[in-house]
């Protein structure tokens, strides 16, 4: 059973500021909740994220931090209140250290030996259109223009609509939560390219390599062990996406320009 009656976000109180004008207004404030998962029984990992699509995420964190290989491997998951409960056929899963899931940019998931990351296998191109019309409509999330406090993830067709989208207070969590979608009710992610607000980091990069993502792109800037790690593995990454500009660090082949 899945419980998400916390309210994504909510009205408090705050004192304005304008220059010379003071007043007391309320303003729209996105939410945060510690998700505590469960493996076979034993504490996994707390995560601080945004109390919507829990069941998305937990499958997708388990995935990107190799718990499960796929979906089959879950026995059972139970999703309820603050509490994630996931019974899976990896008896080591069970023995795995307990980690805390930051919601802010440091992260907290456990390093993956890039040496042992799969190579990305697609033949997926798009074009930098293609690429503008997606980060344009992940843009035009209306919590995002009234909090400013979240980060979006979409997964995107070659036809320019959403497959999955995610929204949390934590990028990584809503790449977790767009990888764990698709696990769950598809799409294959190797046909469909993903776009996201914030900075591409190695843990990004890491995640879309290993669910087999071809692309990644966003309006924000890449670190360049990021870039290391995507040469590697067959990522394309595309960065500063804004307006008709964007950075095509990676990959160049997988994105046509006019």
């Amino acid at each position: 059973m899945v419980v998400e009656d916390q309210p994504f976000a909510l009205e408090r109180a705050c004192l304005r500021v304008d220059d010379s004008r003071v007043w007391e207004d309320r303003h729209l404030v996105v939410e945060e909740m510690p998700l505590a998962i469960s493996v076979n029984g034993r504490a996994f990992t707390t995560a601080m994220l945004s109390p919507r699509q829990l069941r998305e995420f937990v499958v997708g964190h388990l995935f990107t931090e190799g718990v499960i290989r796929s979906t089959s491997e879950i026995e059972s998951l139970e999703v309820e209140g603050r509490q994630a409960r996931a019974i899976v056929a990896n008896p080591l899963a069970a023995r795995l250290p307990r980690r805390m899931v930051l919601s802010g940019c440091g992260g907290g998931s456990s390093y993956l030996d890039e040496d042992r990351l799969p190579h990305v296998k697609s033949d997926l191109a798009v074009s930098a259109g293609q690429i503008f019309r997606a980060v344009f409509a992940l843009s035009s999330s209306p919590l995002h223009r009234e909090t400013g406090g979240i980060h979006s993830a979409g997964l995107f067709s070659t036809s320019g609509e959403p497959a999955a989208l995610a929204e949390d207070i934590g990028r990584h969590n809503a790449m977790d939560k767009v990888i764990g979608h698709s696990l769950l009710l598809g799409p294959d992610v190797s046909a469909h390219f993903v776009v996201c607000t914030g900075r591409i980091s190695s843990e990004m990069v890491m995640k879309a390599s290993r669910a087999g993502i071809p692309i990644l792109a966003s309006r924000g800037a890449s670190t360049g062990l990021a870039l290391d790690l995507a040469e590697k593995t067959g990522l394309c990454v595309v960065g500063f996406a804004r307006g008709k500009r964007m950075n095509i660090y990676t990959h160049r082949h997988r994105v046509s320009l006019p």
